[in-house]
């Protein structure tokens, strides 16, 4: 099973009002384990950066020009995530940047259904507690030192862990399919040997020895 665990920074907080997508970070799960496949883009918005946004993320205008536009980067976006289902947190959020800059491009939105959205989840498992990504990495001790500003891939990453165990944990399955497969298939391979069969019958000096044993009870039940 393929699944993309996806970030992304931007220039606000609504495409509505012109803002854009500055970084995408994605990283890909083949059955829930991080397959070292990523994908990471700086943006160039082709517009201001706002003051409250480079507070968040760090990413200034002039860093930003010497990266490519939206249009050189969404076809290789769209065919690295293909039909896979996207890991978010606070998923309405980006798939809403997401389908703005495809809307620019005019290119068909991604539905939101093949969304997860990590913020419900941690929700729904512990009702009332934050559930910030910081908050998370905490309750998981999942180490966020290094998370100094927002950044899409280090996001990523993180939600990755998070995400896993949200779930239920790295071995969702204890590991215990593959390893009975395998044992199995090992026992069935070995040669069987055959043994004669051990006698049990008692041989003459022992029951001899047995009868003088008898001999020396006095009043035994069993001749009573």
């Amino acid at each position: 099973m393929r699944e993309i665990v996806l970030d992304t920074e931007t220039t606000g907080l609504n495409p509505a009002n012109g803002d854009r997508i500055v970084e995408i970070g994605c990283i890909e799960l083949i059955n829930h384990v991080p397959s070292g496949n990523n994908f990471h883009q700086y943006i160039n918005p082709e517009r201001p950066m706002p003051e409250e946004a480079f507070n968040v993320h760090g990413l200034s205008e002039e860093f930003l020009a010497d990266h490519p536009v939206m249009a050189d980067v969404m076809d290789a976006f769209v065919a690295f995530i293909g039909d896979a289902p996207l890991v978010i947190h606070n998923a309405e959020f980006d798939m809403r940047f997401i389908n703005a800059e495809l809307g620019l491009l005019n290119q068909p939105p991604l539905k939101m259904d093949r969304a997860i959205d990590t913020v419900r989840l941690a929700r729904e498992k512990f009702p009332g507690a934050p559930a910030s990504l910081d908050a998370l990495c905490k309750r998981f001790n999942i180490d966020n030192s290094s998370r100094t500003l927002h950044g899409a891939l280090l996001d990523a990453e993180l939600l990755a862990e998070v995400y896993l165990e949200l779930i239920g944990g790295r071995q969702t399955d204890m590991g215990l399919t593959a390893n009975t497969a395998a044992a199995g298939a090992t026992i069935k391979d070995q040669e069987r040997v055959r043994r004669e069969p051990r006698p049990h019958a008692a041989s003459a000096e022992e029951q001899a020895a047995h009868k003088t044993f008898l001999e020396k009870i006095k009043d035994p039940i069993w001749t009573a």
